[in-house]
C-alpha cells in the first residue's frame, strides 16, 4: 500500500520581513523621542550625537535582524489530517491543529499588511484564545485557499490539494443580508461614549511627568499655570465660573463622543453580513480589515442587546454563540446597531426565531427578589454601622435611605423586567431594565440542564436553571422551583429527542 508523500514546508509571504520590520521600528520611535528629550534637556547634545545616535542606530539593526531571522525560521506545513507551523529563533516550537478540531477560520488585515496585500490567516480551536493558531502573513488569495482547505478537510469533502499552489476558488454566491452605511457607523459611534483618549494621556503624563515644567496631579501647580490666562475670569464673578465649569464638562464629553465615533469608524467601517453557501461572511475595518465566516450549523444560541439610550431610539445589537466562542477571543456580532425589523431576518438565516405574541413568559420568583433586596440592605446597614462608629452621624443615614430606595426601585423593575419562557423548540431569558438583553437558545442544541439552589434558595423554593452549550451558558436565576423542575423536564425530552448519530461537526442538526 503506498504511503501519502510528505507535504512541504512552506513559508509565508517574504514581505512580510519588511511587515514586521517596520512594526518592531515603529515600537522603538517613543522610547528615542523621550530618551532624546530626556539627554537634551540636560543639555547634553554632544551625548546625543556620540552615544545615543549610534545606539539607535544598533537598535534598528538589531530589530531588522531579528525580524528577518523570525521570518526565515517560520515555516507552515499543510498536511492530510492537520496544519502545523513550526517556529522560533533560538527556541524552536512546533504547534500542529487537526482539522476536526478548527471551528472557525477568519482572514485580519491590519493597516501595514494591508498595504502589501497579505493578511493573517487564525484557526480558531474553541479552546483558549491563547490555543488557536495564527499565521502571518500570506496574499490574500493563499489566505482563502487556507481556509477553503480547513473547511473541506474539516467536513470531509477534501477536495482542496495540501500544495503550497494558490489555485483560484470556485465563485461564492452571496446574499447581502445586513450592511452599514457611513451615516450609519457615525450614528453609532454616537452611542459609544469613550473617554479612553483622556485616559491614555492622563496615563502617558503620568508616565513622562518629568517632561513636563510640574506635578500633573498637583491643583495647585495648575491653578498657578492658570492664573494669569484665567485671571480675568475669576474676576467676573460666580455666574461666569458656573459657565466654565459647564464649558470645561462639555469639551469633556466632545472628546468622549469624538472618540467614540472614530473607534467606531475604525472598527464598524463597510460593514456587510452575507449569507453564502459556508455560512454568515462578515467582513469590516477601515484600518484593520477583518473578514469572517460563520458557519449556521455551528450557531448555537443568540443574544440581542441594547442600552438605556439605544433602546429609546430602537437600536439592537445581535451576537451570535458558536463553538468558537466560548473562549472569548472571536467577536461574533452579526449585526451590531440595528432596527428589530433589520435582525429578524437576519434571525431567521440562523435557524432561530424572535419570541412570538402567543409566548408564555415567567417572572422570577417573588421571593427571590425579596431577597436580594434583603441582602444589599444588610450590607448598607453595615456600612451605616461603621460610619455610625467613627461618629460620623451625618453619613450614618446616607447608605440605608438613598441606597435603600435604589436596591428596592432595581429589584421591582427587576421583577417587572426580566422574564423567562419556553416553546416547542426555543427557550428565552429576558433580562435587565437598565441595559435590557434577550438571550435564545436551541432546546435541541444545549449540552446539559443544571438546578442550583444556595442555602437560602432551599429555604424559600426558588432555583437558578444553569443551560451548558458547546460555546457558552445560559442562565435563568430565580425561578419558583416548580417552575424550574418544569423547564428543566421538558429541555431533557428535547435532548432526548435529538440523535447525536445526526451531529454535524459538533453541532446537531435541526430537523
Amino acid at each position: 500500500m503506498s504511503e501519502e508523500p510528505a507535504a512541504t514546508p512552506l513559508r509565508t509571504d517574504p514581505r512580510t520581513f519588511a511587515v514586521r520590520a517596520a512594526s518592531l521600528v515603529g515600537q522603538l520611535v517613543l522610547p528615542i523621542i523621550v530618551g532624546g528629550f530626556a539627554i537634551l534637556d540636560r543639555g547634553d547634545f554632544d551625548d546625543v550625537i556620540v552615544y545615543f545616535l549610534p545606539l539607535v542606530i544598533v537598535a534598528i539593526g538589531l530589530n531588522l535582524l531579528f525580524a528577518y531571522l523570525r521570518w526565515s525560521r517560520l515555516t507552515y506545513t499543510v498536511g492530510a489530517a492537520d496544519i502545523r507551523v513550526d517556529s522560533g529563533v533560538l527556541s524552536r516550537s512546533a504547534r500542529s491543529v487537526p482539522y476536526e478540531r478548527i471551528q472557525d477560520v477568519s482572514l485580519e488585515q491590519k493597516l501595514l499588511p494591508r498595504l502589501f496585500g497579505l493578511v493573517e490567516v487564525k484557526f480558531e480551536t474553541g479552546a483558549g484564545g491563547g490555543d488557536d493558531l495564527k499565521l502571518a502573513y500570506v496574499p490574500e488569495s493563499e489566505g482563502e485557499r487556507l481556509r477553503e482547505l480547513a473547511r473541506s478537510r474539516r467536513e470531509g469533502i477534501g477536495a482542496a490539494p495540501v500544495d503550497g499552489a494558490a489555485t483560484p476558488l470556485p465563485e461564492e454566491s452571496a446574499r447581502l443580508l445586513f450592511a452599514m452605511s457611513p451615516s450609519r457607523v457615525v450614528t453609532f459611534g454616537l452611542f459609544e461614549f469613550s473617554l479612553a483618549v483622556v485616559a491614555v494621556a492622563a496615563g502617558l503624563a503620568q508616565q513622562f511627568d518629568f517632561i513636563l515644567p510640574f506635578e500633573v496631579w498637583d491643583w495647585r501647580a495648575w491653578r498657578e499655570q492658570l492664573a494669569g490666562p484665567g485671571q480675568w475670569l475669576a474676576g467676573l464673578g460666580f455666574l461666569a465660573q458656573f459657565v466654565g465649569a459647564i464649558i470645561a464638562v462639555g469639551s469633556l464629553a466632545l472628546i468622549g463622543v469624538l472618540t467614540g465615533v472614530i473607534r467606531t469608524v475604525l472598527r464598524e467601517w463597510n460593514f456587510r453580513l452575507e449569507r453564502t453557501d459556508k455560512g454568515l461572511r462578515r467582513r469590516r475595518g477601515l484600518l484593520t480589515r477583518t473578514d469572517l465566516v460563520m458557519p449556521v450549523h455551528r450557531v448555537q444560541a443568540l443574544r440581542i442587546k441594547t442600552g438605556f439610550l439605544r433602546r429609546l431610539f430602537g437600536w439592537h445589537t445581535l451576537k451570535v454563540v458558536s463553538l468558537a466562542s466560548d473562549s472569548g477571543s472571536a467577536n461574533h456580532e452579526a449585526v451590531p446597531f440595528a432596527q428589530m425589523d433589520e435582525i429578524a431576518p437576519v434571525v431567521g438565516e440562523t435557524g432561530f426565531a424572535l419570541p412570538g405574541p402567543d409566548v408564555a413568559w415567567t417572572r422570577a420568583a417573588p421571593a427571590y427578589r425579596i431577597d436580594n433586596f434583603l441582602m444589599g440592605f444588610v450590607v448598607l446597614l453595615v456600612i451605616a454601622g461603621v460610619a455610625a462608629a467613627l461618629g460620623r452621624w451625618e453619613l450614618a443615614l446616607l447608605p440605608p435611605v438613598i441606597g435603600g430606595v435604589w436596591i428596592g426601585l432595581h429589584e421591582y423593575l427587576s421583577w417587572r423586567w426580566s422574564r423567562h419562557a419556553l416553546d416547542a423548540r426555543q427557550l428565552y431569558s429576558r433580562r435587565g431594565w437598565f441595559a435590557p438583553s434577550l438571550a435564545i437558545g436551541s432546546r435541541r442544541k444545549l449540552q446539559s440542564v443544571d438546578i442550583v439552589r444556595h442555602p437560602l434558595a432551599r429555604l424559600r423554593g426558588y432555583a437558578d436553571l444553569h443551560f451548558g452549550l458547546a460555546g457558552g451558558r445560559l442562565c435563568m436565576r430565580g425561578l419558583a422551583l416548580a417552575d424550574a423542575r418544569r423547564i428543566r423536564d421538558s429541555v431533557l425530552d428535547s435532548m432526548a429527542e435529538q440523535d447525536f448519530s445526526e451531529i454535524v461537526d459538533g453541532a446537531p442538526r435541526e430537523a
